[in-house]
């Protein structure tokens, strides 16, 4: 297989590096003191206008909804294409919002181009691919190991020209930012169904009647505002039969064209932060001194920089 870069994606790598030498790293410390000041104010949920801001110039230079494989939306390029994209916008954990390509609104909006009807494209999937409105994937509950999906819980019942919804979902990353206003929820439409055929996956707006969001969860302390990762409770929550995706008994199938690009996008971002963390590692080793002369001289720092070099690329290959 041929991985140089074709010149398309040549000429958006020298752009995305140039715009985040231009807006991103110079802008971090001011996007984290934003984050603190909106804390200390009460207000940790409401987005920056920093980020505002760099969207509207991302789209501008043509940098927008890059991830959307076949898409008039998107920049129509190949996952392999995107890849060494998406690890350049890994390199800061906010930035890929900038560009429109962040989780979990790229694979929200991969699953509505690829399994929506025209209704739903039109009323969701063209919202979220202008960034004017952010999104959640509703499938991880606390009461069963749902990294086995055959285990999920909640209810998708039809009802006339209605599906209700019951059920409990945590862990809904996205799901707390006031500009959340749709989610994925994957659920049971036949427990008695085969095994695989069970679930299925519908559209619910984040303001319908039974919709509770009742806490963002925790990482190390870190709630991770204005993002979130929320716990929701969804009692007899009512939809139009039309909000489903693709038909009953399909959860599965979406699941899978879902999962696939987006664990290739988070290995990407992921690799990208492992790449700036060694530069700064490295960098610091050149400009701290200890015992006379820079620690980059030391032995010890050499050789832990090596590991840390090591574990970075060997660590995200096994992961992808």
């Amino acid at each position: 297989m041929n991985f140089d870069y074709t010149p398309k994606v040549q000429a958006l790598r020298e752009k995305l590096l140039a715009f985040f030498d231009a807006h991103i790293y110079p802008n971090e410390r001011a996007y984290a003191e934003k984050i603190v000041a909106n804390r200390v104010a009460g207000n940790a949920w409401i987005p920056t206008r920093l980020i505002e801001t760099l969207k509207e110039k991302a789209r501008e230079e043509g940098l927008w909804n890059l991830f959307l494989p076949v898409s008039e939306r998107g920049a129509r390029l190949t996952n392999l294409e995107y890849a060494p994209l998406c690890e350049i916008m890994g390199r800061v954990p906010w930035a890929p919002e900038v560009f429109n390509c962040s989780a979990p609104d790229t694979g929200n909006m991969e699953t509505i181009e690829r399994y929506g009807t025209n209704a739903q494209k039109a009323q969701w999937l063209e919202p979220l691919s202008r960034g004017d409105i952010r999104s959640a994937f509703l499938m991880t509950e606390p009461e069963v190991a749902s990294s086995d999906a055959t285990n999920i819980r909640c209810s998708i019942t039809r009802d006339g020209d209605s599906y209700v919804i019951d059920g409990h979902k945590w862990w809904s990353s996205g799901a707390g930012d006031p500009r959340c206003k749709v989610y994925i929820v994957m659920g049971k439409t036949d427990p008695d169904a085969p095994k695989h055929a069970q679930q299925s996956m519908i559209l619910v707006p984040s303001d319908a009647a039974g919709v509770t969001v009742h806490r963002p969860l925790n990482v190390f302390g870190y709630d991770d505002a204005p993002h979130g990762h929320m716990e929701i409770s969804l009692s007899r929550v009512r939809v139009p039969v039309e909000n489903i995706l693709l038909g009953e008994g399909r959860g599965f199938e979406i699941a899978q064209g879902r999962l696939g690009p987006g664990r290739i996008h988070y290995c990407m971002r992921l690799i990208g932060l492992s790449e700036r963390a060694l530069e700064l590692m490295t960098r610091r080793s050149v400009d701290r001194v200890a015992f006379g002369r820079p620690i980059a001289q030391h032995g010890v720092t050499q050789e832990r920089i090596a590991e840390a070099a090591h574990h970075d690329r060997t660590g995200a290959a096994a992961y992808a």
